[in-house]
């Protein structure tokens, strides 16, 4: 029997959609559907370690203008590094060591993740750009590795494609982490409209892998144009110092096709698929210890509204939590909070988008994890698609998150910079990183309609009264980036 993929899409407001709405009509025909932000593996803890790019000591964030004008090269792409202590630098395929060429379209940043690939002590930047032409393969896709160094990133190098004539938009989702216990980063690589994952093992050198690669086939919907793998996620799960691999897809199980999450276990030779566990829907997911019992948690968004059907949803969207064991995280008590839970500012309304992002850290230094959502379809006071985000705190007890205490920042909250205006989606994307190195995880907020589509970031610290405060915003203006079409600055962070 034919399966029916109901599942509706992400709703209007969502970063990725944005990106994919914009650059479909040059990426395969479609293929390039949301995508979603990764990370760098998060083993069981209070956070992962932040990047740290010239190995100063201070964290580094680095976000994307992916729909960037370069050289009027419309959507060429950009990714901006804002370092520590203030400085900042914005790097396209035009740029002095960086593999090809800004060409129209090319979506560079449109996904990034973050780890030390060459094991030199720098960390390194994994870039995508999946509609890069190469050679004769038109959006053939690449992913570009951008070296460490004590002066920050500088050059770098193509990372080869194993099977190029297999797919297009290669780099259009990424993860690393270190999947075999080598002690290594590896890096994995998936496709639109397949359920293949590439995995390239670590021992990189400056002029490429010193090994080969080899696939996995995630059990999710594959073949045609909006199936195949949306996201993939990274984070040691069952608490064996090896990490696991978390892919984003339309379940392959049922008639029915509902997007869902599936958990593959890392193991001493790698991702093994045959030890699959289902879980929510949810395009964006991270994985850390809420719970403080030494197995990492999987936080799922699941964005999408009552009236999509799609089971678990709430109305405005939700947080699903599944709690990590020694035999990988339980699907049969999936923990939910959302905008009507007991302590949660506002109340669930149709495209909140709450949970269309989020990332995992301890905000207020008390060493247990906290997690901020974003909600970028918020309307607030009468301002559609404001958008806002809210901080949800781990207990004191360390039993996990709740919505006790809970806060909620848009524009106009006193210390965010500017002011709640249509179609902003402040909350498009959002990090913490400890920007000032006091102990407590500050709060990096995408806004990416800011100015009609020009995006911008705004970097909030986590102040000792447990409130959130920034002086500025970082625009396209401040970095050097072309204000032509809608670059969408901030559209994605790496993790």
């Amino acid at each position: 029997m034919a399966k029916h993929r109901r599942t509706p899409a992400p709703s209007p407001n969502r970063l990725r959609l944005a990106v994919a709405t914009a650059t479909a009509a040059a990426l395969t025909g479609g293929f390039f559907v949301a995508t979603a932000g990764t990370a760098s593996a998060a083993t069981p803890g209070v956070a992962a370690s932040d990047a740290d790019f010239n190995g100063d000591g201070m964290a580094d964030v680095a976000t994307s203008a992916p729909l960037a004008n370069v050289a009027g090269h419309a959507g060429a792409g950009q990714v901006s590094v804002l370092y520590g202590g203030g400085k900042h630098t914005t790097i396209s395929q035009n740029s002095t060591g960086v593999p090809g060429s800004a060409e129209t379209n090319d979506a560079f940043g449109s996904v990034t993740a973050y780890g030390d690939f060459d094991a030199d002590g720098y960390d390194d930047l994994a870039v995508g750009a999946p509609g890069e032409d190469v050679g004769t393969d038109k959006d053939g896709g690449t992913v570009a590795i951008l070296f460490g160094s004590p002066n920050g990133l500088g050059g770098g190098k193509t990372l080869t494609d194993p099977r190029p004539t297999k797919h297009d938009a290669f780099g259009a989702r990424l993860a690393v982490g270190d999947f075999a216990g080598t002690g290594f980063t590896d890096i994995a690589v998936a496709t639109p409209g397949s359920a293949t994952i590439d995995i390239t093992p670590g021992r990189f050198t400056r002029t490429g892998p010193t090994g080969g690669s080899y696939t996995v086939s995630a059990p999710v919907q594959s073949g045609s144009t909006g199936v195949g793998i949306h996201n993939l996620h990274s984070g040691d799960v069952n608490g064996d110092h090896i990490d696991d691999l978390l892919v984003n897809g339309y379940e392959n199980d049922s008639d029915m096709g509902w997007n869902a999450n599936y958990y593959l276990p890392g193991t001493t030779t790698g991702v093994n698929a045959s030890g699959a566990v289902k879980l929510p829907a949810g395009v964006i997911t991270d994985i850390g210890d809420v719970d403080d019992d030494g197995y990492g948690d999987v936080v799922i968004g699941l964005e999408w509204d009552t009236d999509s059907d799609v089971p678990g949803a709430q109305l405005g969207g939700a947080v699903k939590i599944a709690h990590g064991s020694a035999n990988g995280p339980d699907a049969s008590a999936v923990q939910t909070i959302d905008q009507d839970t007991s302590g949660v500012p506002g109340g669930g309304e149709t495209g909140d988008d709450f949970g269309g992002e989020l990332d995992l850290g301890d905000i207020n230094g008390d060493g247990h994890l906290d997690l901020v959502v974003g909600s970028a379809g918020e309307n607030l006071g009468g301002v559609a698609d404001a958008g806002a985000i809210t901080v949800l705190y781990g207990a004191a007890d360390g039993s996990g998150i709740t919505g006790a205490g809970a806060k909620l920042y848009s524009q106009n909250t006193p210390g965010v910079p500017n002011s709640d205006e249509k179609d902003d989606n402040f909350g498009s994307d959002v990090h913490i990183d400890d920007l000032n190195d006091d102990g407590r995880g500050d709060v990096i907020v995408g806004a990416l309609g800011e100015n009609g589509g020009n995006g911008a970031v705004y970097s909030l610290t986590s102040k000792a009264d447990d409130t959130l405060s920034g002086s500025a915003g970082t625009y396209v203006s401040t970095l050097g980036i072309s204000g032509s079409g809608t670059p969408l600055l901030g559209a994605t962070f790496a993790d």
